[in-house]
């Protein structure tokens, strides 16, 4: 197979994930003090599905412009999500590490990379609230505010996330798409 063609199915991959992202942090509910949504499966999704870098960047990409659409919070606040959100995938990645050969990874190897890319977003987005909450002199109350809501989100991550994983595979792999991925990677 030829190179500029596995680099064009990782590049349009990354961006059809990265646009999943921006729209299904769209569907969101306020709960707690903050918003619950399924960005963050998808996010997780992104580095199992592209692995750690191309995934970050999907999943840092979406995020970004999804707050830069619709929110006017400035330059540090979009380098704050892209940089967290590409974090959370890089570590899903990292764990997941390389598929071999098409194969799908193991269910526990799925989860445990889940698991430790959706609580290293759980920290990066409490030290931000910290950071915020310390500066207008209430962090501890910032923080009480936005951890319910955002271990909720945590949580149907690490679960939608390899459901979803587990669910697409398959025909990725059957459209010769997985495979390509895997070349690239």
């Amino acid at each position: 197979m030829k190179k500029s063609e596995i680099q064009l199915t990782r590049i349009v991959f990354g961006a059809v994930l990265a646009a999943l992202v921006f729209v299904v942090t769209l569907f969101r509910f306020p709960l707690l003090g903050s918003k619950v949504h399924f960005a963050n499966a998808v996010c997780l999704l992104s580095g199992l599905l592209l692995g750690p870098v191309w995934g970050g960047f999907a999943a840092g990409l979406g995020s970004a412009l999804y707050d830069m659409a619709l929110y006017n919070e400035g330059v540090v606040n979009l380098l704050i999500t892209f940089v967290s959100k590409f974090a959370m995938a890089w570590v899903c990645g990292m764990i997941a590490g390389k598929r071999s050969g098409g194969k799908v990874q193991p269910v526990l190897r799925v989860v445990v990379a889940c698991v430790a890319g959706a609580l290293s977003y759980v920290a990066l987005y409490m030290l931000k609230t910290a950071v915020y909450g310390a500066i207008a002199g209430n962090a501890w109350a910032a923080m009480a505010s936005k951890f319910p809501a955002s271990i909720i989100n945590a949580a149907a991550a690490m679960v939608a996330a390899p459901i979803f994983y587990h669910a697409v595979v398959p025909a990725l792999k059957a459209a010769g798409v997985l495979r390509k991925l895997d070349e690239a990677a």
